[in-house]
């Protein structure tokens, strides 16, 4: 066979398994064990509540002395003042509520916060909120001090930045979504979900004009979430699906976020909103949501996945589903936030309803892998 002829068949063979996943989508449950650690509050922290106040939609950040995380919510269900709390143990205690800058006070939509280096060495944590315009703050002190918020541009969008990745060239890439409304002053709901992108070359201070990487005719794609393959040749982009008519979707890039891949289904074990994902050190993935499967023992509570890569990149169930919390009130729970310590403790923080009857709070659950699997193995000789 000729090398272009070979090429030729490869092509072929990936577009006819395209073909096939469309019209054979995956089931909308999942057959994988379920894990379930609600019960086990030795593990949960309460990182912040307040009787009779709304609080939600939490980020977090782990410093690199791996003990100073820091936490940003809103008062409301993602509307409403921006609080800042700061741990210096990894999560197991946390300070009052500390000062913040007055605009803070405005922000429209939930807080997303992450790291960022420069070129020239300098690290930053930047924080966005978002809707029209995406307003931007950052801190060159590891969040002592800050900026005010400021737009980014004259772009907006819903959920800025559900997540981001730095790529191989040193810039960054941030990824948001936006049906119409906020992308540019006096938007209009369209009933298209668009998936952007937006880039930054000087380590997050700037930003550039967002571009179109996903849209689907009939499914509403949103809240990206980016996983780089082990290998660190491949990006994976899950994505939340609105219309609740389909599961959950991936696209995949090889190329540094430049093109993607058509959106396909994931099984129904990783469908859910707002996902976030962190490698164990065995290289297995923990990826975190709030559970939309279709079909399922824990809709509307805060779970997770736990797999490998390759089960994502071959439309595979994974390894185990696992309730992280069971929340009281529908769906209105976990646009969750993940950190990793040096040994292999998972640090998992969101918010929800997790005392019945009353306002939904901030709470983290710590656990490592090894620990689910002993549970596992535990349920299979009972034979549950």
């Amino acid at each position: 066979m000729t090398a272009r002829r070979f090429f030729t068949a490869i092509l072929l063979a990936a577009a006819l398994a395209t073909v096939a996943v469309a019209k054979n989508p995956p089931p909308p449950g999942y057959s994988i064990p379920l894990i379930d650690l609600a019960g086990q509050t030795a593990r949960q922290v309460i990182v912040d509540r307040e009787l009779g106040q709304y609080l939600g939609h939490p980020t977090t950040v782990l410093l690199e002395d791996n003990k100073t995380m820091i936490a940003v919510y809103p008062k409301g269900h993602g509307r409403g003042a921006i609080v800042m709390k700061r741990s210096t143990d990894a999560g197991l205690t946390w300070s009052d509520r500390l000062s913040v800058p007055e605009s803070w006070a405005t922000s429209k939509e939930v807080p997303t916060l992450y790291r960022v280096v420069d070129p020239q060495g300098v690290r930053r944590l930047i924080m966005f909120s978002g809707l029209y315009p995406i307003r931007m703050a950052r801190s060159e002190d590891d969040g002592r001090t800050w900026s005010e918020l400021e737009p980014i541009g004259n772009f907006g969008g819903i959920v800025a930045m559900a997540d981001y990745v730095r790529l191989t060239d040193g810039r960054y890439m941030a990824l948001f979504h936006d049906d119409g409304r906020f992308l540019r002053a006096g938007g209009k709901r369209t009933g298209v979900f668009r998936v952007f992108k937006t880039l930054s070359t000087d380590g997050g201070l700037t930003w550039g004009q967002p571009i179109v990487i996903a849209t689907h005719p009939q499914a509403h794609l949103c809240e990206p979430g980016v996983v780089r393959s082990p290998d660190g040749k491949q990006l994976a982009m899950l994505l939340r699906e609105n219309s609740r008519k389909f599961n959950g979707f991936v696209c995949f890039s090889d190329d540094e976020g430049e093109t993607w891949t058509e959106p396909v289904q994931v099984p129904g074990a990783l469908t859910g909103d707002r996902h976030r994902a962190v490698y164990a050190p065995d290289g297995r993935l923990f990826i975190s949501f709030r559970d939309t499967t279709r079909e399922s023992a824990t809709a509307g509570d805060w779970v997770g996945w736990i797999g490998t890569y390759d089960d994502i990149v071959h439309g595979r169930e994974g390894q185990y589903r696992v309730r992280l919390m069971d929340n009281h009130s529908g769906r209105d729970c976990a646009y969750p936030a993940l950190e990793r310590l040096p040994d292999g403790t998972i640090i998992a923080t969101t918010y929800g309803h997790w005392t019945e009857g009353q306002s939904p709070y901030i709470a983290s659950v710590r656990f490592k892998l090894e620990e689910i699997d002993k549970l596992a193995e535990e349920l299979k000789q009972k034979g549950e």
